[in-house]
């Protein structure tokens, strides 16, 4: 399984009042990571929306294990598996650079549908995925 990486920085604006990253914050870093990884892939998650395919989230599992603060240097994994005919997966990690800490572990689980949102993953979308 071939995994891609995107680095990021915390901002300051992405903490709470606790001076940690807030938990749903991940859920963006996460998604930009995705976005990124398909771009990387060749498919162009706007484009998709254009041509009325839309990829949207069903799933989310968070295993939050560390926790990111101000300024702390980042990168969010992903790596892509098939989970049915009709439904894909990506596992994400997000590792703390300065001591390769994996302060998240999450499973994002997907599909594709079209105008009338029925199931309609793009040909070979799994495959391009894969390679």
């Amino acid at each position: 399984m071939s995994v891609f990486s995107v680095e990021f920085k915390v901002r300051d604006y992405e903490c709470d009042m606790q001076g940690i990253v807030n938990n749903g914050v991940y859920f963006n870093y996460l998604e930009h990571a995705r976005h990124e990884f398909l771009l990387a892939k060749g498919i162009d998650f706007a484009q998709l929306a254009r041509d009325k395919i839309n990829l949207v989230v069903v799933r989310s599992e968070m295993d939050y294990k560390a926790s990111l603060t101000s300024g702390d240097v980042f990168a969010v994994t992903v790596a892509f598996e098939a989970v049915s005919k009709v439904r894909f997966g990506f596992r994400q990690q997000v590792v703390r650079a300065a001591d390769g800490k994996v302060v998240l572990d999450g499973l994002v689980i997907g599909t594709a549908i079209n105008e009338r949102g029925r199931p309609a993953i793009p040909e070979g979308f799994a495959e391009r995925l894969t390679a």
